[in-house]
C-alpha cells in the first residue's frame, strides 16, 4: 500500500512540473508567417513547389522563397506579400503556372466509376464518395487547386467559374481619392 501512495505523489508531482513546464516555456508561432500564411489563397495546391499555403510561408519568412510562386493568388498577392515583407515586387513566375478565375470542380454522376482517386488527390477534402460509389464535390470546400483533374481515369471532373458575389467582389480602389 505504501508504494502506492508513493507512486500516486511522485506521479502527481511530475504532471505538476511538466504542467508549469509547458506553460512556461510555451513556443509562440513566428507572427511573420501568420501574416503571410493570411494572405495565401489557401488552396493547398502545392503549385509553388511547397506542399501547401502554410510552408510556403514559413519559407518566405525565413527568404528561402520568392513572392511570385503563387498562381492562384496572382500578381495581386505578389505585390501584397512584397508589401508585407518589404521587398521589391516581382511579376508572377510563370513555371509555377498561371492565374485562373475563381472556379471549382464539379463531377459528372453519371460518368463517375467511384475510383476514389480524387478524394486521395484533394488537399482539402472537399470530396464525397467511397470506392465504387458516386463521388461528388462539397462546393464550399473546393479551393479549385485542379489536383483532382489529371488523376480522374474516365475524365468526369470539369471546372465551373465563380460567378461574383457580394461576399467575393473586390472593387478596385486605384485612382479614388479619399476624403
Amino acid at each position: 500500500m505504501e508504494s502506492i501512495v508513493i507512486f500516486s505523489v511522485l506521479t502527481l508531482m511530475l504532471g505538476l512540473i511538466l504542467g508549469y513546464a509547458a506553460i512556461r516555456f510555451k513556443v509562440e508561432g513566428d507572427p511573420l508567417v501568420e501574416q503571410i500564411d493570411a494572405i495565401l489563397p489557401q488552396t493547398q495546391c502545392g503549385q509553388c513547389d511547397f506542399p501547401g499555403c502554410r510552408p510556403y510561408a514559413e519559407a518566405l519568412a525565413k527568404g528561402e522563397a520568392q513572392i511570385n510562386q503563387c498562381p492562384p493568388g496572382g500578381q495581386e498577392g505578389a505585390d501584397a506579400l512584397a508589401e508585407l515583407l518589404n521587398v521589391e515586387t516581382l511579376p508572377l513566375n510563370a513555371e509555377h503556372g498561371e492565374t485562373k478565375p475563381n472556379h471549382v470542380v464539379f463531377v459528372d454522376e453519371a460518368l463517375c466509376i467511384g475510383c476514389t482517386l480524387c478524394i486521395q488527390a484533394c488537399p482539402v477534402d472537399a470530396f464525397v464518395g467511397a470506392s465504387k460509389v458516386m463521388t461528388t464535390v462539397i462546393t464550399n470546400e473546393c479551393t479549385g487547386c485542379d489536383l483532382c483533374i489529371p488523376v480522374c481515369p474516365v475524365d468526369c471532373i470539369y471546372v465551373r467559374e465563380l460567378a461574383p458575389t457580394l461576399s467575393t467582389y473586390v472593387p478596385d480602389l486605384k485612382g479614388i481619392a479619399h476624403a
